[in-house]
């Protein structure tokens, strides 16, 4: 009988804190697919580590002495990409770095430990993503373009407006999300948007898009209501789902179980959304690792909703809407630079 061996994951850690360093390689070495090549308390350090090392994945610190994280992951991203997680406190300086982080490429990022999240926790957490990233199909030119990208040209204000968008997305969607919703007409219908992201990070993004884009977007509250020119980003750790009373939406941000692993799920978004607003709906899964959202687009497409899926060569990760793709979820294949102006051409049609 024939052994197979399992490949190991090497995975480089950046840390200015000998403790965090210490712990970080002595939770991650206890899984027998997981090799820490090396530590580093700086970039320049870990410079000359990835370069002898050869990680398949590195983790980073974002606040660091010499050059912080988001410099160096600039420069990493442009000469020699790697699938990066950040590693970012809860503090608002420490979301607000992590969501720079992500723009500028990093392929995911989870809260360091602290009173309300567990040492163990963080590490099983980054266990998940390390492994996540080693398989992922990383797209450089994707995420080279979506670097260098600066806000699409916005689309003209619209006629019909009595629509509901809904997008999904993780794994290099900060980026692509901030493509899409800076096209958007100020009056572009109700939007709901779900990206994997913690909480308190949520809360940054949401302000982040709501200085570049035309419409209003704020993080999701509990009984908000789904108006034009709006878009609800729910929150991190949070569920968000579309619910209906007579003519008007609203949404409910509620707790619960892990949906396809993720909360918030794209999955129940999408459900709640073929749910309500059927016909009326038009949905778009964009880059991401897993299949959160693939069933639920198709059901979107059974109500009658208008579906798009991100096309391969412009994803930073070809997971989830490879997916939605397979199941027969999308009724249109593009690229990230047509979705906005598609979903906009969709609120047009009968």
């Amino acid at each position: 009988m024939a052994i197979v061996l399992t490949k190991t994951i090497k995975v480089l850690i950046v840390d200015d804190s000998a403790i965090v360093r210490k712990i970080l390689r002595q939770h991650l070495e206890q899984y027998s697919d997981i090799e820490v090549v090396g530590t580093a308390p700086d970039p320049y350090v870990a410079r000359d580590k990835i370069i002898a090392l050869q990680p398949d994945v590195i983790t980073l610190d974002v606040e660091m002495p010499r050059m912080d994280g988001i410099t160096f992951l600039r420069i990493l991203m442009k000469h020699n990409p790697l699938p990066v997680i950040i590693l970012s406190s809860l503090t608002a300086k420490g979301s607000a770095m992590a969501l720079e982080a992500m723009s500028a490429g990093a392929m995911d990022v989870i809260s360091k430990p602290g009173p309300s999240y567990s040492v163990g926790q963080a590490c099983v957490e980054l266990y998940e993503k390390i492994k996540a990233a080693s398989k992922a199909q990383f797209n450089r030119t994707a995420m080279t373009q979506l670097q260098e990208n600066t806000p699409s040209e916005r689309l003209s204000m619209l006629e019909t407006t009595n629509k509901i968008f809904a997008i999904g997305a993780s794994t290099g969607g900060v980026q692509a999300l901030t493509q899409v919703l800076s096209s958007f007409p100020a009056n572009a219908p109700g939007t709901l948007v779900v990206q994997h992201m913690p909480a308190k990070f949520t809360t940054s993004f949401a302000q982040r898009l709501n200085t570049v884009c035309a419409v209003n977007v704020v993080e999701a509250q509990d009984g908000d209501h789904v108006i034009p020119g709006r878009v609800l980003i729910a929150p991190g750790g949070f569920h968000m789902l579309l619910q209906r009373s007579g003519a008007n939406y609203y949404v409910s941000v509620k707790d619960g179980p892990l949906v396809c692993r993720q909360r918030p799920s794209v999955e129940l978004m999408f459900n709640s959304v073929a749910k309500y607003a059927g016909a009326n709906a038009i949905g778009a899964i964009l880059t991401g690792m897993g299949n959160d959202g693939a069933q639920g687009l198709l059901n979107m497409r059974n109500s009658g909703a208008h579906t798009i899926a991100q096309d391969e060569a412009s994803c930073v990760v070809f997971g989830m809407p490879k997916e939605a793709i397979g199941l027969g979820g999308a009724e249109k294949v593009m690229p990230l630079s047509g979705v906005a102006r598609a979903m906009v051409n969709f609120t047009q049609a009968n």
